[in-house]
């Protein structure tokens, strides 16, 4: 393993630290400055919002600088993030701050992920995103329920600045460790905007949306469920983010290693599966068991979704693929910004927290549906490229002029 993805890794773990340990702190930031849960709730989507705002404008602004140094220019604009909301004196500032973070988030792991993907052979890219990755699913193994501890104990202002902390590390394992690769020549940022014009790349990013929309309808909103509705102490929301975080790692695994051989499969199974565990959420978390397990299994399908779509993006936008990749890690975002905000509307319309549940299984089996179509058109596609190519050959095939009679004696 090439120690630059290791790099990588340690600057998505700081990243990934502090996009989801807000989600079990709500109740403490809620209880600080005077406003309800759902309202809360709006630090997960201005800092999907930001992501997805952000992911595009860094990595353009990033086109005139190596990778290297870009990566190392976002760690330092996530730390200050961090630093802000940790000083925020109130509930306005402390959004700023989360929106400063969440700008440096999509162009990392846009330019990240092809970094990555250029260390190391042509069939394991979507093994070495995984790795990047990992840092981010590592992060809710350890990063979060750690910064969720210590918000409940010792305040959330701790937290950020612990996790601005995290970024000072990220950002010196940047400058150590990823090498200095040039700037592709010859790609300009007409090329780059070209590939939108790619109805599977932009099919690929609705899967996005409407696939990780479904792990975050259910996630956002963990800690008011298990406490409210499962009957979990405020203390066990940290083991329960754990249980998120391992479920993380090992869909991660599993969804890297699968989509370098049998990509769609695995995100037609990864999103069926996804649907319907979010379904049966709404029973099982009135059980505390079922609802750990349940929340094991959400994390799993979840992330085993994510090494096979942005290999996919990468793959469909090939020749131009920096801004793709970046606007696809928005795309991620702008999913759990719809999710927060639709299960807000649900709790708030008086339906309790379970039904964010069934927010979710709608949006899971919805990405299901694109994917569906993603691959009956690259099929159609396929089939009619066949069918012009035969009758080309046969066009060439008549338009030749006949051969000599062989001599006869």
């Amino acid at each position: 393993m090439p120690l630059a993805l290791l790099a990588l890794a340690i600057g998505a773990f700081g990243i990934g630290t502090t996009e989801f340990v807000v989600m079990g702190l709500l109740p403490q930031v809620s209880g600080d400055f005077g406003v309800s849960v759902p309202t809360a709730g709006l630090l997960v989507t201005g800092y999907a919002l930001g992501v997805v705002a952000g992911a595009p404008l860094m990595t353009v602004l990033g086109t005139k600088m190596s990778r290297k140094r870009m990566l190392m220019l976002l760690m330092g604009l996530f730390i200050v993030g961090n630093l802000v909301s940790a000083a925020a004196p109130v509930f306005a500032v402390l959004l700023i701050g989360r929106v400063i973070a969440s700008l440096a988030h999509g162009a990392f792991f846009g330019i990240g992920s092809v970094v990555a993907a250029d260390l190391v052979a042509p069939q394991k890219k979507a093994g070495a995103i995984a790795m990047m990755f990992t840092g981010l699913t590592v992060a809710n193994v350890l990063g979060v329920p750690l910064g969720t501890l210590v918000g409940q104990t010792a305040g959330w202002r701790v937290t950020f600045l612990l996790v601005a902390a995290l970024g000072v590390l990220g950002l010196l394992g940047v400058a150590r460790l990823v090498p200095e690769m040039p700037r592709p020549q010859g790609v300009r940022l007409r090329h780059e905007l070209a590939v939108f014009r790619n109805v599977q790349v932009l099919l690929a990013m609705a899967m996005t949306v409407l696939g990780f929309g479904g792990v975050f309808a259910a996630i956002t909103y963990i800690a008011p469920m298990m406490t409210g509705v499962t009957g979990y102490a405020e203390g066990s929301v940290t083991w329960l983010l754990v249980l998120f975080g391992l479920g993380m790692v090992a869909g991660n695994l599993v969804g890297g290693r699968f989509a370098d051989r049998r990509l769609m499969p695995m995100l037609y199974t990864a999103l069926a599966s996804l649907a319907a565990v979010l379904a049966l959420f709404t029973v099982t978390a009135h059980g505390r068991i079922t609802a750990a397990v349940t929340v094991f299994l959400i994390g799993a399908l979840g992330f085993a979704t994510v090494p096979p779509l942005q290999k996919r993006v990468l793959d469909q936008a090939h020749g131009a693929p920096t801004l793709a990749s970046a606007v696809n890690i928005g795309a991620f975002n702008l999913g759990n910004a719809l999710a927060a905000w639709l299960g807000g509307l649900v709790i708030s319309a008086g339906f309790g927290y379970t039904s964010v549940n069934w927010v979710g299984a709608a949006l899971a089996t919805a990405a299901l549906v694109v994917a569906l179509v993603s691959s009956a058109l690259e099929r159609g596609g396929r089939r009619s490229g066949h069918v012009v190519a035969r009758f080309a050959t046969d066009a060439e095939a008549a338009s030749a002029p006949l051969s000599e009679p062989a001599p006869t004696r």
